[in-house]
């Protein structure tokens, strides 16, 4: 899982940089993220996680909230940001995301967050971030 996501951030990094800023701009709709919305939508994703991850290795069980991910994206203003800003943060964030689930304590896999959706697991947490990132890569147009 780990290695899996040093490896995604190392190879996307010089293809995320590879788009030009107009390209990352741009909407295919108008109610469609662009890839500079995506991306941001990620760090998102990240800062989020980055609590629970945390959070649930100090203890045994938690209750946070979800994220209005609409809400985020906008108020982030990554529409506004230069792309390479946007880049940069993903990357950096991500770095730092793999060595806390490199150093994830195995006695805390199973702790739980009560998320709005359902009860989830630290196990199910980190797997599931990956899986996520890999999915939003796709729709930026990376083979990952």
């Amino acid at each position: 899982m780990v290695s899996s996501l040093s490896s995604i951030v190392i190879s996307a990094v010089p293809r995320l940089n590879a788009f030009s800023e107009d390209v990352a701009a741009q909407k295919p709709s108008p109610d469609t993220w662009s890839k500079k919305e995506i991306l941001g939508h990620l760090i998102d994703s990240a800062a989020n996680n980055h609590v629970r991850f945390v959070r649930l290795q100090l203890e045994p069980e938690i209750s946070l909230p979800g994220y209005e991910q609409d809400g985020w994206v906008r108020t982030g203003r990554y529409q506004q940001t230069p792309w390479t800003e946007i880049v940069a943060l993903w990357a950096a964030y991500n770095r730092h995301l793999a060595t806390v689930i490199e150093s994830l304590d195995p006695a805390a896999l199973g702790h739980v967050w009560h998320s709005p959706g359902g009860d989830v697991t630290l196990e199910f947490l980190a797997t599931d971030y990956v899986e996520h990132m890999t999915h939003h890569l796709r729709q930026i147009g990376l083979a990952v």
